[in-house]
């Protein structure tokens, strides 16, 4: 299987396979895939669009290339909030704090900023003191305790693939990266 057969079908509307997603996916989270080449797919998708099954797919692979958390030993409902961004970035500030005071678990992998503002993460670690990059179990304490914890990606949590996505395409607005 080469990428450059890969992009070209995507490019001219074709359907992908989910062994050629997962091809893809996993080709670029080993470093086998350069940049400019996942680069030139992602616009591929942009125009051409990708279908429920390889949407569904590519965020299968996406999941499965990094680590996953189990928070099944906190007791309570567990709700996510999220959203690409926008000017200002104000509803996690508030949205997250209200549900946890509400009795509910919110854990928050938030990002940083992908414009001109700052992002939730940039504006949190303005706070003297506020730290996102916890471990695992810091996350979990914190979750356990206060029923909200924030957390920055890492390379475990986001690997480069959806660092990539969210860069590179999520600027875009193509629909299947919202």
């Amino acid at each position: 299987m080469r990428t450059v057969d890969l992009i070209h079908r995507k490019r001219d509307g074709e359907e992908l396979s989910a062994e050629e997603i997962a091809f893809l996916v996993e080709g670029y989270t080993r470093n086998e895939i350069p940049d400019y080449q996942l680069s030139a797919f992602l616009m591929a998708v942009f125009f051409a669009g990708m279908t429920d099954r390889e949407v569904s797919s590519l965020t299968d692979c996406i999941i499965r290339s990094g680590e996953t958390v189990d928070l099944s030993s906190i007791p309570g409902v567990k709700v996510d909030k999220h959203s690409t961004g926008g000017v200002g970035d104000k509803t996690s500030l508030i949205a997250a704090p209200l549900a946890a005071a509400a009795g509910v678990i919110v854990p928050m992998m938030s990002g940083r900023a992908l414009g001109h503002t700052g992002g939730t993460l940039d504006k949190l670690e303005s706070i003297p003191g506020f730290r996102t990059d916890l471990t695992i179990e810091e996350f979990k304490a914190q979750l356990a305790s206060l029923g909200l914890a924030f957390i920055g990606q890492t390379v475990e949590l986001l690997p480069r693939m959806a660092s990539c996505i969210r860069s590179v395409m999520l600027p875009l607005l193509s629909n299947p990266f919202r």
